[in-house]
């Protein structure tokens, strides 16, 4: 089962209030709905949406749907549940603000179908029943989207996501609106929202091991590349006294600088902080790593200067 099933699946089996199940009806048929004279026709994928829609109308104008199932001839091959009202057409669609009293369409539902802020979560419920979607959080980004019809529709449920600070977003899409959300964290915001808490559960536990095994990984990287860059330091260090070794030899050098190099060839792959540490455990005499960092940057100087002069010879 996919993960958008398990959501749509959890969120039929609210209990609402009453004004809650008509603001969530009145986006399902919103987005959904073909009707005429005679009936109104929705569909769906999933079965336990289709009894869902079905109990709404019975529980509000009782009435009773009915459901066909189809053999959907697309790739993923779910059946289509066919839900098909033929009493209280008008008086339907008028309640639920889908047209006005004189049978023509309205673009935006009335303002009492999103009175409340629970209102407004369960018009938002209805619109992802009908047309959304979300990405499992094991796949590789995070994706949940609304696929509507009609631009109104789309500027409409973008705004009521936004009451909440969703940051929701609008892409046109094969002649379609597509309300969508890409960050971690929205996504599971509206979860909560539409109270699909189990799914949220679920969302959380993967996404805070995605970001716990993200969180390993750069640390491991960080980790490598100090490592790599300490290495590095080192190598040059070596090539520089081994230069200055052949060309001047290491008794050349003052002592500070002369136990610098010592302790750099018998340990030459430690860092500057313990090499720094090593040489004031081993002689009793305190260094620090900037102090040591200092002989280094002198020897350094030396070499480059040997450098120059075999250069102009």
């Amino acid at each position: 089962m996919s993960f958008t099933a398990t959501i749509k699946n959890e969120l039929s089996k609210l209990d609402m209030t009453k004004s809650e199940n008509i603001a969530e009806l009145s986006a399902f048929i919103r987005n959904n709905a073909k009707y005429v004279e005679d009936f109104i026709e929705l569909s769906t994928e999933n079965e336990d949406v289709s009894n869902r829609i079905n109990k709404l109308f019975k529980d509000i104008y009782d009435v009773d749907a009915n459901i066909v199932i189809k053999k959907n001839n697309t790739f993923n091959r779910n059946n289509i549940y066919v839900i098909k009202i033929q009493d209280k057409i008008q008086e339907i669609l008028i309640d639920l603000s889908v047209i006005d009293e004189y049978g023509q369409y309205l673009e935006m539902p009335k303002d009492y179908i999103v009175d409340s802020i629970d209102e407004v979560k369960a018009y938002l419920r209805g619109v992802f029943l009908s047309k959304g979607s979300a990405n499992d959080p094991k796949t590789s980004r995070y994706h949940l989207e609304i696929l509507l019809d009609e631009k109104y529709e789309s500027v409409f449920v973008q705004r009521l996501l936004n009451q909440f600070s969703l940051n929701s977003k609008i892409l046109m899409r094969d002649n379609k609106y597509m309300v969508y959300l890409k960050d971690s964290e929205k996504i599971s915001d509206f979860l909560k929202l539409i109270q699909a808490s189990r799914a949220v559960l679920y969302y959380e536990d993967i996404r805070i091991l995605r970001e716990q095994k993200n969180m390993t990984n750069r640390l491991n990287n960080c980790e490598q590349a100090n490592i790599d860059k300490i290495i590095l330091t080192c190598n040059n260090q070596i090539n520089d006294i081994n230069l200055i070794d052949e060309e001047l030899g290491i008794d050349f050098l003052d002592d500070k600088i002369k136990e610098a190099c010592i302790y750099r060839l018998k340990y030459p792959e430690t860092s500057l902080l313990e090499l720094s540490e090593i040489i004031s455990l081993e002689t009793g005499s305190t260094i620090t790593k900037s102090g040591l960092n200092h002989r280094f940057r002198k020897i350094r100087e030396i070499a480059q200067k040997i450098e120059e002069s075999k250069k102009g010879s």
